[in-house]
């Protein structure tokens, strides 16, 4: 399947100041099938090293951390000499490796010609714990869950792509090609963004299936809990972790840790909290006082909400039946919409690569659910799961801070009227280049 991801790495591969690059992402978003076909198709040489399913490569790395030997050793291990311009190293599973992981600084100081790929399900979490992390001397790239676009590329669909990736007006689309988008996404929002989710559902068209494979990657991060969060944290992370779907599921969507349990305070969940988002597994959205740059100046941090990282798995979480994807609009409203706005912040996650996102609030009179921030201005962003046309929030946004345009995701077309745009949940890549 096709990945925007590859293109970063051609992108890196031929970059004058490139460095080794640690490639970041949650469990099962496709990480090492992307260096693998990346590393096959690119170079001459590929060496793949798994150093969670061999845990004795690690002993390559106990003598010394200086390049030429690690690589001399590496050639002797393969029987095959291993040169800089034409190969690729990939290291796998590398946060079970702290020296691999230490060795990516001497790579970079010492054998800048190599060509270094390193990832991990949980380098987020592993890197914030190892005070030998190679600051400065390695590149970042961190992978998504495959966003709607990636989803219809692999179903086909590649001229509704490019259709889409064209619009840099507001026009209408036909009715006939609308309907048949929304008749994707619904499907999307069902299937989500998992590689072997999506994969297998082109393969074997079962839906059955589907959810099979959706529940063991959710037991998959359960176990990661267990494995890798620190042993007074396995058991908030699992609480944490099963509170979201319900948290979503009300109509305010602000997360409360006493919905946890009874007597959850802040102070008992912080470390959770950053666990999951350094692991990848959730993108946190937080409230803001006032729109002013940079964002992260003027936003509360004891106020957030909380979404999966892939809006499948919360479809999995929930049990949502398969029969809602052949339905008019019932998967859009269904818990309150919370399929909606978690797909919308999964997709402004992937197009606009920030760490972190916002929403506003007035005085618990209105609520913009998304502010998105561009070179020049800040945008208010609201989602709707319906066709309703009440603008209050938006409008009280507009009156307070003039942004020029409000914007609107919603199951309807493309239409503008005045300052005010609607942007169809299909096409949530055209926000940014209208906001520009």
């Amino acid at each position: 399947m096709k990945r925007s991801a590859y293109n970063q790495l051609l992108q890196w591969k031929e970059s004058a100041s490139r460095k080794p690059l640690i490639l970041q992402g949650a469990r099962q978003v496709g990480k090492t099938f992307l260096v693998n076909d990346f590393g096959k198709n690119e170079y001459t040489n590929f060496v793949y090293l798994n150093f969670e399913q061999n845990e004795s490569l690690q002993t390559l790395f106990d003598q010394s951390l200086y390049p030429e030997r690690i690589i001399a050793d590496l050639g002797l291990f393969l029987g095959k000499k291993i040169t800089a311009k034409d190969t690729l190293l990939f290291f796998d599973e590398i946060q079970v490796a702290p020296k691999v992981l230490t060795s990516l600084k001497y790579f970079q100081e010492q054998a800048p010609d190599y060509h270094i790929i390193a990832a991990g399900s949980l380098l987020g979490v592993s890197m914030g714990k190892k005070s030998s992390f190679p600051v400065g001397k390695v590149n970042f790239l961190t992978m998504q869950p495959m966003s709607f676009s990636e989803y219809l590329l692999a179903m086909g669909e590649n001229l509704m792509v490019e259709m889409l990736g064209e619009i840099s007006t507001v026009q209408p689309l036909s009715e006939l090609i609308h309907e048949k988008l929304l008749q994707h996404l619904k499907m999307y929002l069902f299937l989500g963004g998992m590689p072997e989710v999506v994969q297998n559902y082109i393969d074997n068209r079962d839906i059955v299936r589907v959810r099979v494979i959706q529940n063991e990657i959710l037991e998959a991060y359960k176990r990661d809990f267990s494995k890798y969060a620190e042993p007074n944290q396995v058991v908030r992370t699992s609480e944490f972790w099963n509170s979201i779907p319900g948290q979503l599921a009300k109509e305010n969507k602000k997360f409360k840790y006493a919905d946890i349990r009874q007597g959850a305070r802040s102070a008992m969940f912080e470390q959770t909290v950053e666990w999951l988002r350094s692991a990848g597994l959730i993108n946190v959205v937080y409230n803001l006082t006032t729109p002013k740059k940079p964002l992260s100046a003027y936003a509360d941090y004891t106020k957030f909400k909380v979404y999966l990282h892939d809006v499948g798995l919360l479809a999995a979480k929930l049990n949502v039946p398969s029969e809602l994807i052949v339905t008019p609009s019932e998967l859009f409203s269904e818990f309150n919409g919370a399929f909606i706005e978690n797909f919308v912040a999964q997709e402004l996650v992937y197009y606009n690569q920030q760490s972190k996102q916002y929403y506003w609030t007035s005085r618990g009179e209105a609520e913009v659910d998304f502010i998105v921030e561009t070179d020049s201005n800040i945008y208010p962003v609201e989602i709707k799961s319906g066709t309703s046309r009440n603008l209050k929030s938006l409008r009280s946004y507009s009156i307070k801070y003039n942004p020029g345009n409000i914007f609107r995701i919603s199951p309807r077309n493309l239409i503008q009227s005045d300052d005010f745009i609607n942007i169809p949940l299909y096409a949530v890549n055209v926000l940014f280049k209208l906001a520009k």
